[in-house]
């Protein structure tokens, strides 16, 4: 046996066990390794890399918008979180506490945030008063703690790396249109990655704690459970209240601000990795990829290779993310341990291709490969990016379409989460018992209500009372 055959051996097939698949991919593409903390991982760079092409792309389009970003303070007094009240229910399972000062204990404790409403909130009470100082478009790139009980790398664990928005503006109607904006920003990130959404309102059961409404973008993963790949929500006045946030009005009026709060992280990275990942590793979108071509030279050891390599590559990195692999491992391992990395495109050169004057282009999202001539070799890698990339979105948003069912009573609705994992539509008649019971039988979990308001039944799919609503259901991380 191979080495090469050795290292697509170690990956578990993806349709026998998914979760052990996903474990051996993260790890066996370098993505992270753990720690001796307890549901903590270690970000290796070639993890880190995918993270920080992520946040490039999104900080970028937020700063486009007028966004800023800020850091604050990673401990929260807890008198400080217990001002919100339905917040601080929302997060007390998940809180972990500082009581100890070196020797001394605190005469207060300190959480570590979970996140950090209450802390803006604090800092906008301070620096806003005129309507002229609104909006406030703030943004916080950090890490934030919530103690999960169950963790996996990037989906759930004790620490992860995050953005989160806080905004305050004048009117209700500037909150809430701030909220769906950056829900389609968070679209369009999702997009970048080759990731089709299906996107709407959350349920008030399923909404954050403290908001008055919460929107979410939800992705489909290959085993047909849902992930939320990002929220966003519109507060109202009620933490403006909470923590005393007013400002002069343009008629000389003191009014409360209004918020919205929105966050995406690492998680996102468990999202590309069980949309696209397949049995010999993960496939890495080409707009996220920390390297979107590998140069792979064949019998660099013969004169002219490596130089013709060189070449190639400072001719091509001026447009794209680019590496050539020349240590002393044969090139048939080169292709395998590339490949479970999911770089995009593999350039293959050796001294017959030199002497046709060409290259071979392999793509990892078919395996297919094509001789190409060097003349037109920019233009051929740009096409063909553009082109894995349109085509891995075109699979991932078949995937929805071929997994998503329509449910009318509960019979049936069972029946599709069985034989068919995905998404299920179904009408609700909106009432929480109805939720809580569709979530008792199956551990299904109503996922977004989509706002352009499908309907095809009459009646809800529990009760049969009138259906309001049509929710998207499912089985989530």
């Amino acid at each position: 046996m191979s080495k090469n055959e050795k290292n697509v051996e170690a990956i578990t097939n993806r349709d026998v066990d998914f979760a052990r698949w996903y474990t051996d991919v993260v790890k066996k593409a370098e993505l992270v390794d753990y720690s001796s903390v307890r549901g903590c991982t270690i970000f290796r760079p070639y993890g880190y890399a995918i993270w920080e092409n992520i946040q490039k792309s999104l900080d970028d389009r937020l700063k486009e918008t007028g966004h800023e970003n800020v850091y604050l303070p990673m401990f929260i007094p807890e008198s400080l979180l217990e001002r919100e009240k339905d917040h601080v229910e929302g997060f007390a399972p998940e809180v972990a506490w500082v009581t100890h000062g070196g020797q001394e204990k605190l005469s207060e404790r300190l959480c570590v945030r979970p996140t950090s409403e209450t802390l803006f909130c604090e800092h906008y009470a301070n620096v806003i008063q005129s309507h002229r100082d609104l909006p406030k478009l703030y943004n916080q790139w950090c890490s934030v703690v919530r103690w999960e009980k169950t963790t996996r790398p990037f989906l759930r664990t004790v620490e992860f790396l995050w953005q989160e928005g806080h905004t305050a503006h004048a009117t209700a109607e500037e909150a809430d249109n701030e909220a769906l904006m950056i829900l389609d920003l968070y679209e369009e990130l999702l997009e970048k990655m080759a990731i089709p959404v299906i996107k709407g309102q959350k349920t008030d059961k399923e909404k954050f704690a403290g908001a008055v409404r919460t929107y979410s973008v939800e992705a489909l993963m290959h085993d047909g459970k849902s992930l939320q790949a990002g929220t966003t929500h519109y507060f109202g006045d009620g933490f403006a209240k909470a923590f005393g946030i007013q400002f002069t009005d343009k008629n000389n009026q003191l009014s409360y601000v209004h918020q919205s709060s929105w966050g995406v992280s690492t998680r996102m990275i468990g999202g590309i990795i069980m949309v696209h990942g397949d049995d010999n590793g993960l496939v890495m979108p080409p707009k996220i990829a920390p390297v979107q071509v590998m140069i792979i030279p064949v019998a660099q050891h013969k004169e002219g290779v490596l130089d013709k390599a060189n070449e190639v590559m400072d001719r091509l990195k001026k447009s794209v993310r680019i590496k050539l692999d020349d240590s002393d491992k044969s090139p048939g391992w080169k292709f395998s341990e590339h490949e479970m990395k999911g770089v995009p495109i593999r350039l293959e050169i050796g001294p017959k291709d030199i002497e046709a004057n060409q290259a071979v282009l392999a793509r990892r999202d078919t395996g297919e490969k094509k001789p190409v001539s060097l003349d037109n070799l920019e233009a051929e890698v740009s096409n063909l990016l553009e082109e894995i990339h349109k085509n891995m979105y075109r699979r991932a948003l078949k995937h929805i379409e071929e997994t998503t069912g329509c449910a009318k009573n509960m019979e049936e609705f069972e029946k599709r989460l069985e034989e068919h994992p995905g998404f299920i539509k179904a009408m609700w008649c909106g009432d929480r018992a109805c939720e809580d019971a569709i979530k008792d039988r199956t551990t299904a979990t109503s996922r977004c209500i989509p706002f352009e308001g499908e309907k095809f039944s009459e009646t809800c799919v529990v009760c049969e009372r009138k259906g309001e609503k049509m929710v998207y259901w499912g089985k989530a991380y």
